[in-house]
């Protein structure tokens, strides 16, 4: 009876193990057919009603499928969970270590991914992908601490916990969006056991003039149907609507494809698919030239570089037919997924990528066009249009740096979100006073010059107050960012020399930033100039000095020409050292020098009065003059020759109180200047005297 017991109890448990294993195998057998159809919100709960009754053996691999569900519907965090738990299992494909860093990426754990692409590398180094994802994180890090000046918001207004993405202008005027929504409401409202979400229509919203978005409402049939319409983009002429469009049907791989409907009063005629699009492929995400001569798009037809690439179309208006598609070739595709094009206005071309270096699961990039079907290295927008999730579905309002983009980002209010974006102005203002520089009253009408390295040059007159602000001119910004500007002060008096402030650089500003600069000017009167004197080596007469003497002509030029009715005074002197008429001959070449130069700028000879002095006229000290002994020559000191031979025996002051001396100084002699009648060349140099 005992062993009559023990064999029933075996058959038993056999009987039971049979019927687990069995249920098991029908669960998984199940869960494969509604992952191969791509139902994976269906399939993933199948998998998880197999992993119960699933064998030691079968788990790893059940694991590592339901995180392979959670990753294409997009539910990011799960899938990093159990991508994780099929690898503590015992998951042996490398594959598994690579979708672990990339969901890591995309939640910026960027330590955590860093380790796991490493790990990656290492486990297939021959695959790039192990090695992108470690520049990838890199750069996302540097990305967050450096961010662009571009602002984003999210659009709470339009925005729901289900998907609401991909938007496109209505209107000339930018005022009405269609994008694509997963809400309810949607027509029929039946769920795609793909990502678990409402199958999608195209929705509409407009802005009023406070910025409040109406209540979004979908497009009437027949635009929409009971399955998937989303990513559509309007002509320019707002009549003409491409969408895309992916059908559902039982056991068929149905593919989604491109459609085209036309405005009719408040709706819009029933779609027509284009006719390049062929049913074995998928064809998406419309996007159009601002002539609508060409058409760009998403697809994964045969001859691209992998995944989903760009294509593009020509429109032939005289037979009005669209040519065969071409790919966008290597420089734009790569062996990811490029998607959801966007044309400017100005012919960039900006798409999506999980190809190229980015911050986490698509990133938005750019590229100019080169040729008619070539285009510059893409570059990646950054942070913060770009971000750790998936990025897309950018559009602009004209030539303008605004518009929105597509996001699943967190912090967001659902799914995917639509946010606004904009790139605000650097104003950059350039204001002071002038002011006289003996009674420190305002100047009134007195010039002040910008002039830019970017060859732009203004000119402005300060107030009552002498007050300026440089900021705009007729509606023209006159200070950008990027360049170097020299600001000058002058009119009824002469600027101040040596003012540090007279020079702006706007390179690398990226906030709205006022300058200041405020300038004394000294009155024009009948005498020398307070200006650089012009320097002379030993026995020379030319302007090669290390003091760069050209400088001090280069603004007695600038003097001349903002004060047209002064003349002047060349006076050119000598140190003591060598004869009287030898210095007497050196003078006027000094002389002759500084008059030459300035006619062959353009100054007219009868308004120069050269003067030679020999060594006549020592130097009297304006300032203390600090010695290279260090010794301290005060102002007013006359520099005679009894005075410089006290300080012969150290060579270095010596010369430095001679070479004081060896000089061409200018003066106002008139301020009443006019050229002769019919004057129009600078005329011959003046003669030469000595005074």
């Amino acid at each position: 009876m005992k062993t009559f017991l023990n064999i029933s109890l075996a058959g038993l448990l056999l009987l039971v193990f049979c019927l687990k294993a069995e249920a098991q195998k029908q669960d998984l057998k199940a869960a494969e057919q509604s992952f191969a159809g791509k139902e994976y919100y269906k399939a993933g709960t199948l998998y998880k009603k197999a992993y119960d009754k699933a064998s030691k053996k079968d788990k790893p691999y059940i694991l590592f499928k339901i995180a392979e569900c959670y990753r294409s519907i997009n539910d990011i965090r799960n899938a990093e969970v159990y991508y994780a738990k099929a690898i503590k299992a015992g998951y042996p494909e490398p594959l598994a270590v690579l979708y672990l860093a990339d969901m890591q990426k995309m939640q910026e754990k960027y330590a955590d991914a860093l380790a796991n692409y490493q790990k990656y590398q290492n486990l297939i180094p021959s695959d790039p992908r192990g090695e992108n994802g470690i520049k990838s994180c890199q750069l996302a890090l540097d990305w967050k601490q450096n961010p662009t000046r571009h602002k984003v918001e999210n659009l709470a207004q339009i925005n729901t916990k289900d998907w609401d993405y991909s938007p496109s202008f209505a209107d000339k005027k930018y005022k009405t969006l269609i994008f694509s929504s997963t809400r309810s409401g949607v027509t029929g409202g039946l769920q795609d056991e793909g990502p678990g979400q409402l199958f999608a229509d195209l929705f509409t919203t407009q802005v009023d003039n406070k910025g409040k978005w109406s209540t979004p409402v979908p497009l009437p049939e027949p635009v929409n149907t009971e399955y998937n319409e989303a990513t559509n983009v309007i002509g320019k002429k707002s009549n003409v609507m491409y969408f895309t469009r992916c059908e559902v049907k039982k056991n068929i791989d149905v593919k989604c494809q491109l459609y085209i409907s036309v405005r009719k009063g408040m709706g819009w005629s029933d779609p027509q698919k284009i006719v390049f699009c062929v049913d074995s492929f998928n064809f998406g995400h419309p996007a159009l030239s601002a002539d609508e001569s060409v058409l760009i798009f998403a697809s994964d037809m045969p001859g691209g570089q992998g995944g989903l690439d760009l294509w593009f179309c020509s429109f032939n208006k005289q037979t009005k037919t669209w040519s065969n598609p071409q790919n966008l070739g290597p420089q734009i595709n790569t062996q990811g997924d490029e998607e959801f094009p966007y044309l400017h206005d100005d012919g960039t071309l900006y798409f999506s990528s999980n190809g190229h270096l980015g911050m986490g699961g698509l990133d938005i990039f750019k590229a100019q066009r080169t040729g008619q079907a070539a285009w510059s290295e893409p570059a990646n927008m950054r942070y913060p249009i770009n971000s750790a999730g998936d990025d897309f579905g950018i559009i602009f309002e004209g030539s303008r740096e605004k518009g929105f983009l597509t996001s699943n980002r967190a912090g967001g209010k659902g799914g995917d979100d639509i946010y606004s974006f904009n790139l605000p102005p650097v104003f950059i203002t350039i204001s002071g006073v002038v002011l006289d520089q003996d009674s420190k009253k305002p100047i009134k009408d007195a010039h002040v010059t910008l002039a830019g390295s970017d060859g732009s040059n203004y000119t402005i007159s300060t107030d009552s107050t002498g007050h300026y602000k440089y900021e705009t001119l007729n509606g023209e910004r006159c200070v950008n960012s990027g360049y170097k500007y020299i600001v000058a002060a002058s009119g009824m008096h002469l600027s101040f020399l040596g003012n540090p402030k007279s020079q702006v650089v706007t390179t690398g500003i990226t906030e709205s930033t006022d300058f200041k600069l405020d300038f004394e000017l000294k009155k024009i009167t009948e005498g020398e100039l307070p200006m650089p004197l012009v320097l002379y080596n030993t026995g020379e007469w030319n302007l090669d000095h290390a003091s760069n003497p050209k400088d001090s002509l280069e603004y007695l030029y600038s003097v001349l020409i903002e004060n047209p009715n002064i003349t002047i005074e060349l006076g050119s002197h000598t140190d003591f050292r060598n004869g009287t008429q030898y210095n007497d001959t050196l003078s006027l070449k000094r002389a002759k020098s500084c008059v030459d130069y300035l006619v062959s700028k353009g100054i007219a000879a009868d308004r120069i009065v050269p003067k030679g002095y020999g060594e006549r006229k020592p130097l009297v000290l304006d300032h203390d003059l600090v010695l290279p002994s260090g010794k301290t020559v005060t102002k007013g000191t006359v520099l005679t020759e009894a005075f410089i031979m006290q300080f012969k025996k150290n060579k270095a002051d010596f010369e430095c109180l001679n070479q004081k001396n060896r000089r061409t100084v200018f003066k106002v002699l008139s301020k009443n200047y006019a050229p002769k009648q019919g004057e129009t060349a600078p005329g011959q140099a003046p003669e030469i005297k000595l005074d």
